[in-house]
């Protein structure tokens, strides 16, 4: 594998989202009403309709399709689909929303050396997946380097402690 040396295009931030859709309004009330998005001004010279929202830190660009009709129809949930995903404070709040709102979805969970990630998956108005987890607890850990992290950085002490674990293991 060739060496990846730290950050070679000097990225500081994921911006947006693209996402086609059949109708910009139908998304817009979805990514607003359900996910909790918030509609921005978008430049006006675009010559093609489309809508910008933003919200927990990143942008969501809404493009309307040239050809709704041709956009593929998804209603079958594929967790191995293409998705975005978002972490929750509350999985059930977050599952009794999605009840009240007659969203279907489907729950998985990963287990990684004891440690437990719920998630719930469901689609947006085109079939674009979403993904919300709580993911608070499972490390991000680097194939190559030091430097490890949790999802939101919440349980740092808890993952210090078992990256020394590793390390002493490791050394043995």
């Amino acid at each position: 594998m060739k060496e990846i040396v730290g950050n070679p295009l000097h990225l500081t931030s994921l911006n947006h989202v693209s996402l086609i859709c059949r109708s910009v309004e139908e998304s817009i009330d979805f990514y607003q009403n359900v996910i909790g998005f918030v509609p921005i001004i978008r430049p006006g010279s675009f010559d093609f309709d489309g809508a910008w929202l933003f919200g927990f830190g990143i942008g969501i660009h809404l493009l309307q399709s040239e050809d709704p009709e041709k956009l593929p129809k998804k209603t079958e949930i594929n967790l191995k689909d293409n998705h975005i995903s978002f972490q929750c404070e509350s999985m059930g709040a977050v599952e009794k929303k999605l009840k009240e709102m007659e969203i279907k979805y489907k729950r998985a969970r990963v287990e990684e050396g004891g440690i437990h990630v719920d998630q719930l998956f469901f689609h947006d108005p085109d079939g674009f997946m979403i993904e919300i987890s709580d993911c608070d607890n499972l490390p991000v850990v680097p194939l190559v380097g030091e430097m490890a992290r949790t999802c939101s950085r919440v349980n740092l002490q808890l993952l210090q402690q078992q990256q020394q674990q590793q390390l002493r293991v490791a050394q043995q």
